[in-house]
C-alpha cells in the first residue's frame, strides 16, 4: 500500500511483522518455560525478568493473534473507505468483490501447502524426537506417523478441511486462527458493502457500534479487533483527524505516549494468578468493573491494550515511521510464512538442536507397562543460545517460501479469479431485450 494523502499506511505491515515474531517467542516460552505466563512463579516468589509488566509482552504472545485480527479489519476496509470518501462507490464495490474473491484461495492455498509439508515431515518420522522429549506442549503438537499411506493421505485431506470447518489441524495446530480471520474479513467486506453509500461519520459510528456488540459478546480477540481496524482506517482518512494531528503535534505526541503506555499496561495482564501481584491485581479489579459477565480476562487485556496502542499510533507520525522501517517491513513480508512454518520447524530442527536426533528405548514402569523414556530438557541457556541459529533459519526458510511457494499460490489465485470473474463485456443488460 503506497503512502498517499491518508498518510503512512505501511506501519500496519510493520505491526504485523512484530505480531508474528511475538507468536514465535510465545510458543518457545509455552513449550519450555510455561510458568512465565503467570504473574509470578509462586504466590510469595518475586517475579522473574520476563514476568515483569511490559517485558512479559515479549513472551506473552496473545497480542500477536489480536494484532492479526486488527490488521485484517484495517487492510480489508482501507481501499474501499478511500474510494467511498472520493465518491467512487462503484469502484469500491468492484474492489470489494475482487478482494473477497481472492481472499479464500490466498489463505487456503498457503495453509494447505504448509499442512502438506508438516504431513510429509510426520510421515518421514521427523517428529519422532518431539514425541519422546519432556515438553508436554511439543508432544501434543506433534502428530504421529500413520502406518498406512492411504490412511495417512485421508488424514491429510481431513485436516486441510477441518482447518476451515472446525479450526483444528493436527499437523499444524497454529492454523486454528485462520478460520476466524477468514470469517472476519468477510464480515468487513459485507460491512463495507452495507455502508458504501452512507456518510463517513455514520460509517465510523457503525464501526464503533459493531465494536460495542462484540465487546458485549466477549469476542475480544477477533470481533472487536476487526471493527476497531475498520474504525482506525476510517479515522486515518478522516480530514478532521488528520488536521488535528497536523495542527497540534505536541498535544498528539502527549496523547500518543499516554495511549501507548496504557495499552502496553493492559497488554501485560498475566495469563494466570493476577491476584499475586499488586499491578496485575489492580488491572483485574478495573476489568471486573468494566467487562461483561464471564470474560476471558487475559484476552480482553490484550484486546483493549492493542486498541489503545492503535489509537496512539494513529496520533503519532513518528511511531508510524518507526513501524515502517525496512527491518519491520521485512518481518511483515515474512509474517504469514513464519506463522505457518515455525511450528513444524520447532517440532523438528529446534527439538534436534536441544535433544539430539536419537530417541531412548522405552522402559518398564512400576506397573510393568512399557512407557516412553523422555529426553531431558537441557535448560533455558541452551534454548537461548540455539536461537542464534534457529531464528535466522526460520526467517531464511520463510524467505524461500515467499520467493517460491507464495508466488505460486498467488498465480493460482489469479488464474481462478480470472476464470470465474464476469468480464465487463459479459454483463447482462439491466432491461430485458424486446
Amino acid at each position: 500500500m503506497a503512502i498517499g494523502r491518508e498518510g503512512n499506511v505501511k506501519w500496519v505491515d510493520g505491526l504485523r511483522g512484530i505480531a508474528s515474531a511475538l507468536v514465535v517467542l510465545t510458543h518457545l516460552a509455552r513449550a519450555w518455560d510455561g510458568e512465565l505466563f503467570g504473574s509470578t512463579s509462586s504466590e510469595d516468589a518475586p517475579p522473574r525478568l520476563l514476568q515483569l509488566p511490559y517485558l512479559r509482552i515479549l513472551i506473552q504472545g496473545r497480542i500477536g493473534v489480536t494484532i492479526f485480527a486488527f490488521v485484517t479489519g484495517y487492510v480489508c476496509a482501507l481501499k474501499p473507505i478511500k474510494l467511498c470518501r472520493q465518491g467512487n462507490q462503484e469502484a469500491a464495490l468492484a474492489s470489494i468483490s475482487k478482494s473477497a474473491l481472492r481472499r479464500i484461495p490466498r489463505l487456503v492455498l498457503p495453509a494447505a501447502a504448509a499442512t502438506a509439508v508438516s504431513w510429509v515431515m510426520a510421515e518421514m518420522g521427523l517428529y519422532a524426537v518431539a514425541k519422546h522429549q519432556d515438553s508436554w506442549w511439543i508432544d501434543v503438537q506433534s502428530s504421529r506417523r500413520i502406518a498406512y499411506l492411504g490412511e495417512a493421505f485421508r488424514n491429510l485431506v481431513y485436516n486441510i478441511v477441518t482447518t476451515w470447518t472446525r479450526s483444528t489441524n493436527e499437523y499444524d495446530n497454529n492454523q486454528w486462527t485462520l478460520l476466524p480471520l477468514l470469517k472476519g474479513s468477510i464480515w468487513v467486506y459485507a460491512f463495507m458493502v452495507a455502508t458504501a453509500y452512507i456518510k463517513p461519520r455514520f460509517r465510523m459510528l457503525a464501526s464503533f457500534g459493531l465494536w460495542v456488540y462484540f465487546y458485549c459478546a466477549s469476542d475480544s480477540a477477533f470481533g472487536m479487533q476487526f471493527f476497531w481496524g475498520t474504525l482506525i482506517a476510517d479515522m486515518q482518512n478522516h480530514p478532521p483527524t488528520t488536521q488535528i494531528i497536523a495542527d497540534r503535534p505536541r498535544l498528539c505526541r502527549v496523547l500518543s505516549f499516554m495511549l501507548v503506555f496504557i495499552g502496553l499496561t493492559f497488554a501485560s495482564f498475566p495469563e494466570g494468578h493476577a491476584e499475586w501481584m499488586t499491578w496485575s491485581r489492580i488491572l483485574l479489579d478495573i476489568m471486573k468493573a468494566i467487562l461483561p459477565d464471564n470474560p476471558d480476562f487475559p484476552r480482553f487485556g490484550s484486546g483493549i491494550g492493542l486498541e489503545f496502542i492503535a489509537l496512539g499510533i494513529l496520533l503519532s507520525p513518528w511511531l508510524q515511521r518507526v513501524l515502517s522501517s525496512r527491518y519491520l517491513l521485512f518481518l511483515g513480508r515474512m509474517s504469514f510464512a513464519v506463522y505457518l512454518l515455525h511450528g513444524p520447524l520447532m517440532k523438528s530442527t529446534l527439538v534436534w538442536m536441544l535433544y539430539g536426533v536419537q530417541v531412548l528405548p522405552d522402559h518398564e514402569n512400576d506397573q510393568g507397562e512399557m512407557v516412553i523414556t523422555r529426553l531431558k530438557y537441557p535448560g533455558n541457556i541452551t534454548l537461548i543460545a540455539w536461537q542464534l541459529v534457529w531464528l535466522p533459519m526460520v526467517y531464511g526458510i520463510a524467505h524461500l517460501w515467499m520467493a517460491y511457494v507464495d508466488p505460486w499460490c498467488d498465480r493460482m489465485t489469479n488464474r481462478l479469479v480470472e476464470y470465474v470473474r464476469l468480464e465487463a463485456t459479459e454483463k447482462p443488460s439491466i432491461l430485458p431485450a424486446r
